[in-house]
Parts: C-alpha cells; structure tokens; sequence
C-alpha cells in the first residue's frame, strides 16, 4: 500500500478518493495507513513533544538498543490513538502487553516480556493533554468525542493508491 502526501506549510493535505456511501474512518482503513497518516499529522503539527530520552530510552526491557528511527516517538503515540479509537479501555498495563515480545535467553527457551510502562504512560499523558483522550471511568483510556472527530478528519483525507 501506498499512501500519496501533499505538504502545505502548517497543514497536511491528503487527498482522498471517496468510495459512495462509506464514511471514512480510521477503521476503515489498514492498519499500517492509519498509523503512518496519524504519525506525519502529529509530526507536521508538533503536538507531540519529545521527551529529551527518545534517543537513548529502550522500549522494553528485552530489547538491546533503543530504537533506530528518530520518528519512533510519533509513531508510538499514533499507533496507540489508533488503538484506543478502535477499541476504548486500554490502560498502561495493555499497551505494556500489547507492544511487548519474545525475551531471547540465550540457550534458555524465550519467554514473553513485557514492554516498558514509562513510554506508554507519557504517550498516554500527552494524547490526554492533546484532548484526543480522556479517561475512562469503567478503567483505561477511551476517546473523546473532539479526538474523534480529529482523527476522523485525518482518515478523510488518506487516499492509498494502488
């Protein structure tokens, strides 16, 4: 998949070719789409501030080396807005479960390590001051209705081209 972007100075113009009667939303679309246009929107915008650790955190325990993209940042917190739109109640120990991996233990079988908790709790922190989140009294996260409609006018302008 291919996604096609336009750059105007403060805004990000996707275009987007609408199919009749489906509405666009983040769901309708691949994952890896969704992601990628949610990671240059919060990039181009600047609404995500960088930690002064991003380049030499680990992002769990069981990896050796922090992450070789500068932009890792920007595509954790838009791949977990993602998540939380598609599917609300997801807390720090979710995402910790949902990004860890295999733990390698030498000649010792892997076993499964989570992810570390610090990342995921100060992506969360910033997407509930962006006001994309909110917190859920039944626990976790869940979107908020103007986090919605953001994200949703970012789906609206995706076109994959084939």
């Amino acid at each position: 998949m291919k996604v096609l972007f336009d750059f105007d100075c403060d805004t990000i113009l996707l275009y987007w070719i609408a199919e009749p009667g489906n509405a666009s939303v983040i769901s309708n679309h691949h994952s890896d789409v969704g992601s990628e246009v949610l990671n240059l929107f919060f990039y181009v915008h600047k609404q995500v501030e960088l930690p002064p650790w991003t380049d030499i955190v680990k992002t769990a325990k069981f990896k050796e080396l922090a992450p070789y993209d500068p932009d890792w940042y920007y595509i954790r917190a838009a791949s977990m807005a993602r998540k939380i739109y598609l599917r609300g109640g997801l807390g720090v120990g979710a995402f910790r479960r949902i990004y860890g991996g295999s733990q390698r233990n030498g000649s010792r079988p892997p076993h499964f390590c989570k992810s570390s908790g610090s990342v995921a709790r100060h992506i969360l922190q910033q997407l509930q001051n962006m006001n994309i989140i909110d917190v859920d009294p039944k626990g976790g996260r869940r979107i908020t209705s103007s986090g919605q409609r953001d994200l949703d006018q970012v789906a609206g302008r995706i076109v994959v081209a084939p």
